[in-house]
């Protein structure tokens, strides 16, 4: 029999504190730096953002939404065979040991299933799924939990609108089960590391401390050019790879980072915008975490439905990119 890999189930969580631009544009004004609601709407369609707790990491959040998660697929934590965490803001400095083990650990999950990080950025998510979609057409494990949870507000640096009104935190998170019917049509990653420089933390680890900058660092032009130039070429290689055109798809989630850069993927795939799932508005870049938040925001809501074709692709530092394309 041939096995394929389905999506039964998914989950996502914000943490408590919510941030308007109002807010932010208070605390900047503070500063002397000058921004403003219709400013950052402008520019990227964000109106809010959520930030985590100081006693929250990642793993707490990627535990709610991993929760969230069992509890739509009717699995328990133990069900679970393999933990794959996209995250480019890990508990641990180092990134070791791995937010994955900590959220098996937090799950309660005792079955010695295996644990993993993956670190692809704001692709994370579609590059994890296309792992956990392998491993699965495999036979090497049957039930898979794959989270994308960040806190890039710990990352952030204050003193430069242009990067700290953008990004949020948050997780979402999905369970891939073995199955006798396709779930996961098609998967593509990409990435050039030709580009490196334009999205990064720019430090390093020396005697313990951090040599150079802790903080994002963007060149947001860049970025934009890079992004618009390759998110419509992966969503049709991966349409290629399961013979399908962009007509057949019901949705289109992208990594929901600007909208401009998502409305012109939209068009360029001859997609209406009614057929593209947004929450950027609400919850700002939450990179690895942005393209499952979404999904399992318009999961609930009634908008997705089973059977239904969703497109799910993303770019990020590295620079890399990718899309999945998925039969719900």
């Amino acid at each position: 029999m041939t096995l394929y890999s389905k999506i039964i189930g998914t989950g996502s969580y914000l943490p408590p504190k919510r941030v308007t631009n109002q807010d932010l544009a208070d605390q900047l004004a503070a500063k002397g730096i000058e921004t403003s609601d219709e400013w950052i709407v402008t520019r990227s369609g964000i109106s809010a953002r959520h930030y985590a707790e100081p006693e929250q990491k990642s793993s707490d959040l990627a535990v709610h939404a991993a929760r969230n998660a069992l509890d739509m697929a009717g699995m328990q934590p133990n069900d679970i065979d393999l933990i794959i965490v996209a995250s480019s803001t890990p508990d641990f400095f180092g990134s070791f040991p791995s937010t994955a083990c900590i959220v098996q650990r937090k799950l309660g999950i005792t079955n010695n299933g295996a644990a993993v990080d993956v670190q692809a950025v704001c692709s994370g998510f579609v590059y994890a799924v296309s792992v956990a979609d392998s491993f699965i057409k495999s036979g090497a494990h049957k039930n898979v939990l794959v989270i994308g949870a960040e806190v890039f507000s710990r990352i952030l640096n204050f003193d430069d609108r242009g990067t700290c009104v953008l990004f949020g935190d948050g997780a979402g998170a999905i369970v891939m089960t073995a199955s006798d019917t396709p779930g996961i049509l098609a998967t593509q990653l990409h990435a050039d590391g030709r580009h490196a420089d334009v999205l990064s933390i720019p430090g390093s680890m020396d005697g313990g401390a951090i040599a150079g900058s802790g903080f994002l660092y963007m060149d947001g032009p860049a970025v934009f050019k890079l992004a618009v130039s390759v998110l419509e070429k992966v969503a049709h290689e991966a349409l290629d790879k399961a013979g399908m055109t962009s007509d057949q798809l019901d949705w289109l989630i992208p990594h929901q980072a600007n909208i401009r850069i998502m409305n012109s993927t939209a068009k360029k795939l001859g997609m209406p915008p009614e057929k593209m799932v947004v929450t950027v508005d609400q919850h700002g870049n939450t990179s690895a975490a942005s393209i499952p938040l979404a999904l399992d925001i318009a999961m609930r809501d009634g908008r997705i439905q089973p059977g239904q074709n969703v497109m799910m692709e993303g770019v990020g530092g590295g620079f890399t990119w990718g899309a999945v394309l998925a039969r719900m």
